[in-house]
């Protein structure tokens, strides 16, 4: 039987079977660092993040289940009870489930939303908003949206096609709703009791709009005292001024401007009066 340089009978002829050095007496080629070795098992990948909140996986800033925020650790109001919407469910008329409705893909009309305002860092996800000269974020008072149901906006989405558009038909009544912003977030989307969800503007409705999710987007305060919008990942996504927003990207916003959600919902943006 052969034996190695190291005095191990070897049934091999070319490497030692006890101790893996050449036969010819040079060392058996290492193993590259980190993999593992023969026979053993590579180590299980590392699980995402759980959401405290909810349990789902983490995929960006925000929980698509519940909203919860990994940035600053806001969790979501739990509803009252009794403040489920009209029916008991966890929506209103023509929206009972938690998947918003298919509605047409919209075409980005601003294909790079960091460009498309000199100067402004464009957010990424899980990033938090920037800290002002104190550190904290700077009240962004005096702001508001007013929520209507869109014409134009529902004309434009619905013209594209898809899998339900020819089943959504625009409200024949939608009274205008108006959210004054405070604070350093208010979410926007479909308040859901099961998942303890309550948006700060919640559009439950009636009438439901059924391409919002319950977790559709979310208006942050700017460090200047202004805001931006970030869509965490909704299922039909989200618009400012026609120009579909790229998800997990915070886009600045301005007196006027248009956010489109859904099919036929829009809240404009008002800005404080000039003082």
């Amino acid at each position: 039987m052969p034996t190695c340089p190291s005095g191990h009978d070897s049934a091999s002829t070319d490497f030692c079977d006890v101790c893996g050095m050449r036969m010819d007496g040079a060392a058996a080629a290492p193993a590259p660092a980190g993999a593992p070795a023969a026979g053993v098992p590579a180590p299980p990948a590392v699980p995402a993040e759980p959401c405290p909140q909810c349990g789902a996986g983490r995929t960006g800033q925000f929980c698509e289940v519940c909203g919860f925020d990994f940035a600053s650790g806001q969790v979501p109001h739990p509803a009252a009870a009794g403040d489920a919407a009209p029916g008991g469910t966890d929506a209103a008329a023509g929206a009972g489930s938690d998947q918003a409705a298919a509605v047409p893909d919209r075409a980005a009309a601003v294909p790079d939303q960091a460009a498309a305002v000199p100067g402004q860092a464009a957010a990424v996800p899980g990033q938090a908003a920037a800290p002002g000269a104190d550190g904290a974020t700077a009240p962004a008072a005096g702001w508001a949206v007013v929520v209507t149901a869109d014409r134009a906006y529902y004309d434009s989405v619905i013209a594209q096609g898809g899998p339900d558009a020819a089943s959504i038909e625009f409200p024949q009544y939608c009274p205008e709703r108006r959210f004054q912003l405070n604070g350093r977030e208010m979410r926007i989307g479909r308040r859901s009791v099961s998942r303890g969800l309550e948006p700060e503007i919640d559009l439950t409705g009636p009438p439901a709009d059924p391409g919002v999710s319950h977790m559709h987007a979310v208006l942050i305060a700017e460090p200047d005292g202004t805001w931006g919008v970030l869509d965490p990942g909704s299922a039909n996504g989200t618009t400012v001024n026609g120009g579909e927003i790229v998800a997990g990207v915070r886009v600045p916003l301005h007196d006027g401007d248009r956010i489109g959600v859904g099919a036929w919902t829009v809240l404009t943006i008002q800005a404080p009066p000039a003082s």
